[in-house]
């Protein structure tokens, strides 16, 4: 049975940082990544990273969010600077096994004064 457990998320004023994690289990997975959906916006895909480590990130995040991954333990991690209101989410880890993508259960980051 494959799981995504995500830790990490909370407040934090603008310009702050956060980490989110995500341990995944029950199979081999090939890209892991984050997505996130904020209120009355459309899901966004944050950022990726594949089996070789290539990685890929929005726009709207180059240069403040770096993605990283444990493949020993199927964690991924999302390291977030230099916070803006407009990160102010529900974010959800995805791991493609197979072409199918397995959810984690979302973690919420608000980014407020």
């Amino acid at each position: 049975q494959v799981q995504l457990v995500e830790s990490g998320g909370g407040l934090v004023q603008p310009g702050g940082s956060l980490r989110l994690s995500c341990a995944a289990s029950g199979s081999i997975f090939s890209a892991m990544g984050w997505y996130r959906r904020a209120p009355g916006k459309q899901r966004e895909l944050v950022a990726t990273i594949g089996n070789g480590g290539s990685t890929h990130y929005a726009d709207s995040v180059k240069g403040r969010f770096t993605i990283s991954r444990d493949y020993a333990s199927n964690t991924v991690y999302l390291q977030m600077n230099s916070l803006k209101p407009e990160d102010t989410a529900v974010y959800y880890c995805y791991a493609n096994s197979d072409y199918v993508l397995y959810w984690g259960q979302g973690t919420q980051v608000t980014v407020s004064s």
